[in-house]
């Protein structure tokens, strides 16, 4: 790829090369992949550099929202196995909420006196 493409690519914030003690640029992995298919989409489909530009960062945030999504998979299952862990020992007869009270959370029912009198 010729040196001016490469740069303005850079302007644009395609792709963020490291810099070397001179000033030159060092791609990463990363970076040459990203290259390679920016020169594909305006050679192959005819993509303007603002167009491609936009999808790089749509693919970006598909990126993110697939591994929120993963995560959050994760989560759901944790909490479901809990879940089922629970129902299990309430059905064998454990009740946890039972066997420990919490200090101070005992309740007490007040019920008034009757009247002198009437007893």
């Amino acid at each position: 790829m010729h040196a001016q493409t490469l740069r303005q690519y850079d302007r644009l914030g395609l792709v963020r090369p490291g810099r070397t003690a001179g000033g030159g640029r060092r791609y990463s992995p990363r970076d040459v992949a990203l290259l390679r298919e920016v020169q594909r989409l305006s050679q192959e489909d005819g993509v303007n550099l603002a167009g491609i530009k936009r999808i790089i960062e749509l693919e970006s945030q598909v990126e993110a929202l697939q591994e929120r999504v993963h995560e959050l998979l994760a989560e759901l299952d944790g909490a479901q196995r809990r879940a089922m862990a629970a129902e299990s020992a309430v059905a064998a007869g454990f009740r946890p909420d039972l066997t420990h009270p919490v200090p101070g959370s005992a309740l007490v029912v007040w019920r008034p006196r009757p009247p002198r009198g009437a007893r």
